[in-house]
């Protein structure tokens, strides 16, 4: 079925909550609408194999029960995924106990991670939900099963990435190119309404500091030696969570380390190793960059979580 664009006035005057649900219901494509119809295209098969996951986890167990239903999926989706998606990790290295919400920030340097991530969290933390900011052309991919993945824990919401926004090419002077600005920022304010949420109530943030797949922690050499600037992933979300005084959300590095002759798919049935870095606590984070009541903004938060990050790794996988 051919996917519906939005009109011009539709994208000046629609909601960011609306756009969504247009997407996620009623066969909406974002992408399309602004010039992105390849960037679409290229994610079908990637939706189509997600879609089929989905409803093969979801409907384990009787229909009239719906917790027991999902007791069961979950316990089909570790099954399956250390079998398909393999990942060596170490429970003992990850806070599943704490009430305190939690930040993951890992490497991005494939699709596979994003299995192992899943498979982790549902091995060790299965009862804290899970927000998952996705690139747009990922969400429109997998949006029709938003419904099914929040019961599974998993929150997603679009975002649009540098790397998308470079690839759309629209022009100052195209007629939608300030639209399109407007609803990036919209996208990212959304997140962040949703991110404060998911952690104040003791859930997971699952980021990738470099907003793209990448091989390395640092973008290059250039970066790691501070004299190109880090993109400020981190340091945004800390702003926009700790500006809650009551807040309590530790900031925690997630190394992936990718299997041998890997490639940026999915690298299915090759084993991955996800490694805890050292985490930075709530406690840490007030002390070290919150000096004053409102900074605007937080100096060498990143480095120091990328370099948190990059420790777990070798040195190759650094810059």
């Amino acid at each position: 079925m051919a996917k519906k664009t939005f009109t011009t006035a539709e994208l000046e005057t629609l909601s960011p909550g609306q756009i969504i649900k247009r997407i996620q219901r009623d066969n909406y494509s974002l992408l399309t609408s602004l010039g992105g119809e390849k960037l679409r295209k290229e994610m079908v098969p990637v939706g189509t194999a997600c879609h089929t996951a989905v409803n093969y986890f979801y409907q384990v167990g009787p229909t009239k029960n719906q917790a027991k239903r999902i007791r069961k999926a979950k316990k089909r989706i570790v099954r399956t995924l250390k079998r398909i998606a393999p990942a060596k990790y170490s429970k003992g290295d990850f806070p599943h106990k704490s009430k305190n919400g939690l930040v993951i920030g890992f490497n991005h340097p494939s699709l596979g991670e994003i299995l192992r991530i899943i498979l982790l969290k549902t091995d060790i933390m299965s009862d804290k939900p899970m927000l998952f900011p996705v690139n747009l052309p990922w969400y429109e991919a997998i949006a029709k099963d938003y419904d099914r993945l929040k019961a599974l824990g998993i929150i997603i919401t679009p975002t649009i990435t540098p790397s998308t926004w470079k690839k759309l090419d629209l022009k100052e002077d195209d007629e939608l190119y300030e639209v399109a600005k407007r609803i990036k920022r919209d996208f990212r304010d959304a997140y962040t309404k949703i991110s404060h949420e998911t952690v104040k109530n003791g859930g997971i943030i699952f980021v990738a500091p470099s907003a793209t797949r990448q091989a390395t922690v640092f973008k290059n050499r250039a970066v790691f030696n501070k004299e190109e600037d880090i993109i400020p992933t981190m340091s945004v979300l800390a702003l926009s969570l700790y500006k809650d005084e009551s807040m309590n959300c530790d900031f925690l590095p997630v190394a992936i380390l990718p299997p041998k002759n890997y490639k940026r798919g999915l690298n299915i049935f090759k084993k991955y190793t996800l490694i805890a870095g050292e985490p930075m606590t709530a406690d840490y984070i007030r002390k070290n960059y919150f000096k004053s009541a409102a900074p605007k903004r937080l100096n060498g938060f990143d480095y120091e979580f990328h370099l948190r990050l990059a420790k777990k790794l070798p040195k190759k996988f650094w810059y």
